[in-house]
């Protein structure tokens, strides 16, 4: 009789386990998705310490602007001085894309728009471009990504 009387208690005790289970559960997947939701409310687009990149020679840069995708960056030559602008959206970190058509600088993310020099022109960005540094040293094209105001 007494096993007849555990057999209650067992499936009592497995119904309450499973519950608190799938609360705990809940739990750990509501805190996942309030910390990921707290993170693209805070832009992390930061860079590190500066760094300096060879970007090659000069007559690889005609007047205008090049894009160069693997250091995302927008390189702008006018005759012989340089410039140089992140191509990461200061929002969320999106890769922006050159629109010659409008002559600015936009972010597919959230219709971010900037002007050539790297300021915000709409959208949600919070600030301009990052703007790097170019040195011409001997027949070599040089960008320290360090930010400049």
């Amino acid at each position: 009789m007494s096993e007849k009387s555990d057999k209650p208690e067992q499936q009592k005790d497995r119904r309450e386990f499973i519950v608190k289970l799938g609360i705990g559960a809940g739990l750990v997947a509501l805190v996942g998705q309030a910390v990921a939701s707290l993170r693209s409310l805070v832009p992390n687009v930061s860079y590190g310490a500066p760094t300096t990149v060879k970007l090659g020679l000069p007559h690889d840069f005609p007047d205008g602007m090049k894009f160069l995708p693997d250091q995302r960056l927008f390189v702008f030559r006018e005759g012989n001085i340089f410039h140089a602008i992140s191509a990461v959206c200061t929002h969320l970190g999106c890769t922006v894309q050159y629109r010659p058509e409008s002559s600015q600088i936009w972010c597919a993310c959230h219709n971010g728009c900037y002007d050539l020099s790297g300021r915000n022109v709409s959208g949600p960005p919070p600030r301009a471009l990052d703007r790097y540094e170019v040195h011409v040293r001997g027949q070599e094209i040089y960008v320290t990504r360090k930010q400049v105001a």
